[in-house]
């Protein structure tokens, strides 16, 4: 990395516009409010902010050229793929700037052989697997979003998926990730090698939320089709036999293709939009799938049945050809959406806990949901404990966002009481940037920014996300959440 002179202390507006206008044609740089009301905010739609200003750029040196004079101007930025993020990851500053990399949208090569695809961080995820399809393989990690989201997002929040507990998490399917540095310095993470010299800087940068690099290359590993996959539908009559059911199938030596939970509120409102046949007198029903030879899937569908009788299933119905198995997901993947036609306005909550604690955890939300007055939705990748509570609620009843956001922080902040964490695969953003105070000591939290510091010194890339500072940290002690503290009062809401 070279070492550069530190820039202003403070942003020069005129200074980076004419920066900008020399490096960019004038329409990739957007700068009215009517253009910047796409980019206020991300999935976590709860805060808006317009930003200083928005930049598209099309090529690598353009992204070099815009880095760079924000680091000699001293402006943040504020890196954006898709907007799909759910955690306020892209949430923009209003003395920021927004670069957006849609335009980055290309898949560059596929080697088959060798089973990796280059593409841009612009590119949709699903977009990888249905360009490799001819070749009989798929890029594993799934998130609900794929639709839409972008592998440059998904590295960088470390996105997962309903298949992530065989397949695992981006930083597993990545063998290398091209970015810029603040200084507008090219850098390289990983190699096209199973190893690379050094730290594991790959593994570093993924789920870093856009605070280290800004990612213009992807490196992912493909993945080959299984033969088969089924899928097992279990009902059940509580939904602590269903988080008990989960602990019991990862204990009997079974590792599901995917094992997925939902609850009634959550199943009702999924079969009124897509129809999938869930049991809809079932307080849960949890979608465990298996996948490889058609005589490894056989052996293990029958195991997972037995097992989830045992654990009391009132009832299991198997897929019985692709149409049905891809019906019975179209159901979970579609749930975000479906209880979006149920109520005004929902809030997605992501922690992960261990699976011991599945039933204690379900108990204890529905307990908060009576404290609140809010229904709450559960959809979650039950295999690896990663919770989705659903919060629903209305932004124009008053009162009812605040009791929203307090309840979310009780339920991260029960998360980490049971032994897990605040997130499991959507980041930390400035959504649960409070809940780092909880999970994190002062001295750890120092060590996140010297490695930030690493690679931005001057602190441009991202800023206020992720790493709450010591006196933020300070203030949420005297002012807890739920004693009356709203944690982003900064910025604007609905």
């Amino acid at each position: 990395m070279t070492a550069l002179a530190a820039p202003p202390s403070s942003t020069d507006s005129s200074a980076i516009f004419s920066r900008l206008h020399a490096t960019l044609k004038p329409e990739a740089v957007l700068t009215t409010p009517e253009s910047l009301k796409p980019y206020e905010c991300d999935g976590l739609s709860a805060y808006r902010q317009l930003p200083l200003a928005a930049v598209l750029p099309s090529t690598v040196q353009e992204v070099k050229d815009i880095l760079k004079a924000a680091f000699d101007t001293g402006t943040k930025v504020i890196a954006r793929g898709s907007g799909t993020g759910l955690s306020g990851g892209a949430t923009p500053e209003a003395d920021a700037l927004l670069m957006s990399l849609a335009k980055f949208n290309r898949v560059l090569e596929v080697d088959p052989l060798a089973r990796i695809a280059r593409v841009e961080p612009g590119v949709r995820n699903l977009k990888i697997s249905e360009t490799v399809a001819p070749h009989g393989l798929y890029y594993a990690p799934d998130p609900s979003s794929q639709i839409a989201c972008s592998i440059g997002g998904n590295v960088a929040e470390n996105s997962g998926g309903v298949h992530c507990l065989k397949y695992g998490l981006t930083v597993h399917n990545i063998l290398k990730v091209e970015g810029v540095l603040a200084t507008g310095e090219a850098v390289t993470f990983g190699s096209h090698a199973l190893d690379a010299p050094g730290y594991d800087l790959l593994a570093a940068v993924t789920g870093s939320e856009g605070m280290l690099a800004v990612i213009t290359e992807v490196t992912v590993k493909l993945t080959p089709k299984p033969t088969l996959a089924r899928v097992v539908m279990a009902s059940f009559d509580a939904v602590e036999k269903a988080g008990d059911a989960v602990a019991a199938v990862i204990g009997a030596g079974i590792v599901p293709a995917g094992l997925e939970m939902m609850d009634k509120l959550a199943t009702r409102a999924v079969e009124d939009f897509v129809h999938a046949g869930y049991d809809l007198d079932a307080e849960a029903i949890l979608l465990c799938e298996s996948d490889g030879t058609p005589e490894e899937v056989e052996e293990e569908i029958a195991k997972m049945e037995s097992v989830m009788k045992a654990a009391g299933a009132t009832a299991c119905v198997v897929s019985n050809n692709e149409a049905e198995r891809l019906k019975f997901w179209s159901g979970r993947k579609a749930a975000f959406p479906a209880v979006g036609r149920i109520s005004p306005d929902y809030y997605c909550i992501d922690g992960s806990i261990p699976r011991r604690a599945l039933a204690l955890v379900l108990n204890r939300t529905a307990e908060m949901s009576e404290k609140y007055g809010l229904r709450c939705a559960n959809v979650f990748h039950a295999g690896d404990g990663n919770l989705h509570p659903l919060i629903l609620y209305d932004a124009n009843v008053p009162g009812e966002l605040e009791r929203t956001e307090a309840f979310a922080a009780e339920l991260l902040e029960l998360c980490i009481e049971v032994g897990g964490t605040i997130t499991g695969e959507h980041g930390v953003g400035i959504e649960k940037i409070n809940q780092m105070c909880t999970q994190f000591k002062d001295a750890e939290r120092e060590m996140f920014f010297a490695l930030k510091r690493a690679f931005d010194e001057t602190m441009l890339l991202n800023p206020g996300k992720a790493i709450p500072t010591l006196h933020r940290c300070a203030e949420y002690g005297r002012m807890h959440v739920r004693g009356g503290q709203l944690p982003h009062a900064d910025l604007p809401r609905f």
